[in-house]
């Protein structure tokens, strides 16, 4: 445990060093930004926009899943940038459900939001998935993580992962997934019309740069549209 704790810090502090690279560089060449990240290449433009959230905040969605290893891998670099976005950034996340199994580990997710612990079962599903070799795929395990983690009586997430409306946000899900046209995870997508994966990026850390781009892009277009 200490070990796995021991490398997440590491993985975040070389996130942070390359974030402040990143934006060190974006201060010298910022007229190199359009032709470094390009459309259809470093990222694909929907061709029908997803309404977001809150139309008043630039909106970056994670499309993720508990059982990808890439996304567990991904996850602390994902942590750290969203620790240092201004307040007119919206991060969220949404579960993939491309089978039965991560079905129902995005019910897991909602189930978390819903009794309000997704902070402290967060990490540990993932590290119960990849590195403790737990079969979380069935709801007695998930319920002894969220006791665990959350101090969540069997009962409490029972009821909740069972219910109506964790069953509901499961297919919204689904929905929006199919929507933003994902085909693997993670996958970022930005304002509800700019889909990033780490094939296009370049690597799953690249995509958060191209992420930091797309949020400037908007940024500046919101801006724009405010003076017209």
């Amino acid at each position: 445990m200490i070990q796995t704790a021991l490398k997440r810090i590491a993985i975040l502090f070389a996130y942070l060093c390359l974030a402040g690279a990143a934006q060190a560089a974006e201060q010298l060449a910022a007229p190199n930004l359009v032709a470094n990240f390009v459309e259809g290449t470093h990222y694909k433009r929907l061709e029908i926009d997803v309404e977001t959230a809150d139309p008043d905040k630039v909106e970056v969605v994670e499309v993720f899943s508990y059982m990808c290893v890439h996304c567990f891998n991904f996850d602390p670099y994902v942590e750290a940038w969203k620790g240092i976005q201004e307040e007119d950034v919206a991060f969220r996340r949404v579960p993939a459900s491309f089978s039965a199994d991560w079905e129902l580990l995005a019910q897991a997710f909602y189930t978390a939001q819903t009794l309000g612990v997704t902070d402290q079962v967060h990490t540990p599903i993932f590290e119960g998935l990849h590195n403790k070799g737990k079969d979380l795929r069935k709801s007695a395990g998930l319920a002894q993580v969220f006791e665990d983690a959350a101090d969540v009586s069997e009962e409490d997430f029972n009821t909740a992962y069972n219910s109506f409306s964790v069953r509901s946000r499961v297919q919204q899900a689904k929905a929006l997934t199919r929507a933003y046209k994902v085909t693997g995870v993670p996958t970022l997508v930005v304002n509800g019309k700019y889909v990033v994966d780490g094939r296009m990026a370049g690597g799953n850390v690249a995509m958060l740069q191209v992420v930091d781009f797309l949020v400037a892009q908007e940024r500046a277009a919101a801006v724009t549209e405010g003076a017209e």
